[in-house]
């Protein structure tokens, strides 16, 4: 690996950063031991598929089960039933999905183990509604939310709360089977609770919490489901109920994981890496302008470290969408980045999705170099005037830099990396 071609160093980063989180590397070490009874596997997730795959390669014994995953992230097993459904806003074959898991763990007895398997992405995947409202009622909340700049744990704490599988209800019903879940994480601070709406966790916020942050965000929910968020139906376990007794979970990936892997690699290559953060939130764009003041530091005055280094974080961003343009947060974030270097000789940059899917979007991410603005603007681009309209996809779409991986059936949220060379100084005359 060198920095002789930047944009080949940064997406080989990128890509030893996913393969840390591959579940055909992490998930055998973390598999429980087998049951006196039965062994029933079920999840949820952008790598349920994969992470089923990686079970069925591991597992010394009978099993069965069902997973659920997005459209195209499929993987193949013999025994585990994988569904695809779609993400990010839920749809019927996703909620018919959720209901089968539910009905596959209840009647399970103390023998027996329920292995559950969660990762982002979950949340929109397990789309069972609660009682009283409509798969619609979800749809246009989720909506909703995409659109709002509300975090993950915000959106997810109200997902909970209209759900009749997430906030720990799964593992209620599979009670008092032995539960243990392997989770990918792709939430800052890596919070099981969080995680795909914690369906096997205890859940400590409340529906009063779930109100607020609708009211915080402007969404006017349907009457559905303001008398449900105002009852105590919508109410989720909480912790210390003796019901979580017998359950395990399991984080076996994680974003640190992934930044310190890509960091090892870069070091090897003669770069000094420096982590800024695996939870770093935030509105995209105005992360993107955080970022751009550290890599001028580093720049102009070797502060924090002196070029060459690479600046990496993971987290997730947020976008408030106020336009009508093309791009996930991804793409956002390295817009904001790019005009606040401006230009920077030495400054190259990548930002992407572990998952492979920017957004909506069919890309990963996108690339930087120093000369892609100008090139933007050459072809009759106004990158500022793209980003005030959400647009950023096509800003790097037109000049080439969209990184497309496909999807990488893991998910350990974004990652980027910040290059920084030592500019080159023009020969005295």
């Amino acid at each position: 690996m060198s920095i002789d071609d930047p944009r080949r160093f940064l997406t080989d980063l990128f890509r030893i950063a996913i393969d840390a989180a591959s579940p055909a590397r992490r998930l055998a070490a973390f598999l429980p031991d087998r049951p006196k009874g039965r062994t029933i596997v079920v999840g949820a997730g952008k790598a349920a598929a994969s992470m089923a795959a990686a079970v069925e390669a591991a597992w010394d014994g009978p099993l069965e089960g069902l997973v659920v995953t997005r459209y195209g992230h499929g993987a193949a097993t013999r025994r585990i039933e994988v569904v695809e459904a779609a993400h990010p806003v839920p749809d019927a074959a996703g909620a018919a999905a959720a209901l089968r898991i539910m009905s596959l763990v209840q009647g399970l007895s103390a023998d027996d183990l329920a292995l559950c398997l969660i990762s982002g992405g979950g949340s929109a995947l397990l789309a069972a509604p609660a009682p009283g409202i409509s798969l619609d009622d979800k749809r246009a909340i989720n909506r909703a939310l995409l659109s709002s700049g509300a975090d993950i744990a915000e959106m997810n704490c109200v997902r909970k709360h209209l759900s009749a599988i997430k906030g720990g209800r799964l593992a209620i019903a599979a009670a008092p089977a032995k539960v243990v879940t392997l989770i990918i994480s792709d939430v800052p601070g890596d919070d099981p609770s969080v995680i795909a709406s914690g369906p096997t966790t205890p859940d400590p916020s409340t529906s009063a919490e779930a109100l607020a942050i609708l009211s915080r965000y402007g969404i006017q929910p349907p009457p559905s489901v303001l008398d449900l968020l105002h009852g105590d139906r919508s109410e989720t376990p909480k912790p210390g109920d003796f019901r979580f007794a017998n359950v395990d979970n399991r984080v076996i990936a994680a974003p640190q994981m992934s930044l310190d892997t890509a960091a090892g690699f870069a070091r090897a290559a003669g770069v000094t890496p420096l982590c800024l953060g695996d939870a770093i939130e935030g509105e995209a764009r105005e992360v993107g302008k955080v970022m751009a003041g550290i890599a001028r530091s580093a720049l102009r005055h070797g502060q924090p470290l002196p070029p060459p280094c690479v600046l990496l974080s993971g987290g997730e961003t947020t976008v408030t969408v106020r336009g009508h343009g093309r791009g996930g947060r991804n793409a956002e974030f390295l817009l904001g980045f790019a005009l606040a270097i401006d230009g920077a000789q030495g400054v190259h940059a990548i930002a992407g999705d572990t998952d492979g899917i920017d957004g909506s979007e069919a890309n990963a991410g996108a690339y930087l170099a120093p000369e892609t603005l100008a090139q933007a603007r050459c072809l009759g681009l106004d990158p500022a005037q793209r980003l005030a309209d959400n647009d950023a996809y096509s800003v790097f779409e037109r000049v080439g830099g969209l990184v497309t991986t496909g999807p990488t059936l893991t998910n350990v949220n974004d990652f980027r990396a910040i290059l920084v060379q030592a500019a080159k100084v023009p020969a005295l005359p």
